[in-house]
């Protein structure tokens, strides 16, 4: 054998070899949960006042685990089971890191769906299994295929999300054992626990319901989220999972969640970071007594779908990492719908005007400043800026009528309103933000930890 043949051999063992010690001391590194930090649980100031009492959508069922993900004792596993005949749809992160599950689930939901199969979702909190290699798949693939083997299921009708830390392998060991119990303990009425399981930084549990007339019946829509930081509008900037008993095509219902993203979770935004695990997933069981989704049933179908997506979206702000204020910005007659978007976000996303409202500070040659840095089509002398009716500037300079003290009551509110008039066109666009406080420093600065 040539001398450089042989070279090429031994470069070749070293890269097996060093696969192998990395593949073990990947195993090392997630050898036990740690007990969690002990940390005062500060709940979001804008929380609503309870968890909303969801109704049971027939063809759904629940249970939740304590695997040890990351962390000993925490409820950190979330299985849902759906009826065989349901349908599935589902809109994900554009990240270009996005995680294994999430691309496990983009390539099942372009599969044909086997005659008559049922569904699962397994979700794990505490470790995102995004960006670790071939690891992350093999994870993917032991996890659904223990909750296939378990429930009966075909491979490609389980779908997971995983959501945490970054970089660390998936002790997906964990999960695998925990199957076996989370299936007994399936139960249609334990969304609320699934709620809780899927949390990582949040501060609450997230969810939302809605009922429409359908021709012969009732139709529900019940979903839950998590999300509080991370959150940049980029589809889907969270965990989202809604369940419905609509009879309806796999097909009409993709089509209604994707009209239905762009103005509720890409809406929104905490920190302008986009995740690597976000997913939203929509099963509908066909379990009504309602006739299938169609004319005008399908509009008020898709206007309650809508107003679920737009209410958990609301949620996520809200639970903003070390959030006081839920802001909404609204931009109108920009040059186009495009032009719009680009202005709100530059001001949703400005750590000055964020830290601004946190201080209470109508500081608005701010929002100023975002719109300029924006990129947008603007015109100085057609400007005007609002605090909710409080008129503070117009056509490009401060308003004479406006009053520092007025702005300054304003800002003592949660729920604020940031209103720019470009002057320039018939484009409008609105997103919800929170303020930036001391609070997403400490809660970032450990997270880890």
């Amino acid at each position: 054998m040539a001398k450089t043949e042989r070279k090429a051999d031994k470069k070749a063992d070293k890269k097996k070899g060093d696969k192998k010690k990395l593949a073990k001391k990947a195993k090392v590194a997630a050898a036990a949960p740690v007990a969690a930090p002990v940390r005062i649980k500060v709940v979001s100031p804008l929380a609503p006042a309870s968890f909303p009492d969801l109704p049971v959508i027939a063809g759904v069922s629940f249970a939740t685990a304590a695997a040890g993900v990351r962390y000993a004792g925490r409820q950190d596993v979330m299985l849902a089971h759906i009826a065989p005949g349901s349908t599935i749809a589902g809109a994900f992160t554009r990240s270009s890191t996005r995680a294994a599950c999430v691309l496990d689930c983009q390539a099942k939901l372009a599969m044909r769906v086997p005659a008559g199969a049922g569904a699962a979702i397994i979700v794990n909190s505490g470790n995102a299994n995004a960006f670790t290699g071939a690891l992350g798949q093999e994870a993917v693939d032991a996890v659904t295929g223990a909750v296939a083997d378990a429930l009966g299921l075909p491979a490609s009708r389980v779908f997971s999300s995983s959501t945490g830390v970054i970089g660390e392998p998936l002790p997906h060991d964990r999960i695998t054992a925990a199957v076996p119990a989370l299936v007994e303990s399936l139960r249609e009425d334990a969304i609320a626990t699934a709620a809780t399981a899927i949390m990582t930084t949040d501060t609450f549990a997230k969810g939302a319901s809605a009922t429409v007339q359908g021709d012969g019946g009732e139709i529900r829509i019940a979903g839950i989220a998590k999300g509080s930081g991370m959150i940049a509008p980029d589809m889907a900037t969270m965990l989202v999972y809604l369940f419905t008993d609509a009879r309806i095509s796999a097909t009409m219902l993709q089509r209604m969640l994707s009209r239905n993203v762009g103005g509720t979770f890409n809406a929104i935004t905490v920190d302008s970071d986009t995740s690597t695990s976000d997913a939203l997933l929509i099963a509908a069981t066909g379990q009504s007594a309602a006739a299938p989704v169609k004319g005008a049933v399908a509009k008020v179908f898709e206007a309650a779908l809508r107003g679920v997506m737009m209410d958990l979206a609301h949620q996520v702000v809200r639970d903003g990492e070390g959030a006081t204020k839920f802001v909404e910005v609204r931009v109108t007659r920009a040059a186009d719908d495009a032009e719009a978007r680009r202005v709100a976000l530059s001001i949703a996303n400005s750590p000055l005007v964020k830290t601004a409202i946190a201080g209470q500070d109508p500081n608005w040659g701010r929002i100023v400043a975002a719109v300029g840095k924006s990129g947008a089509q603007a015109d100085r002398d057609r400007l005007g800026i609002s605090f909710g009716d409080i008129l503070v500037a117009r056509d490009g300079w401060r308003n004479p009528a406006y009053r520092e003290e007025d702005g300054a009551a304003y800002m003592l509110g949660s729920e604020l309103t940031i209103k720019v008039d470009m002057g320039l066109g018939r484009g409008k666009a609105t997103v919800w933000t929170c303020d930036l406080t001391h609070r997403y420093i400490d809660i970032n600065a450990d997270y880890r930890s």
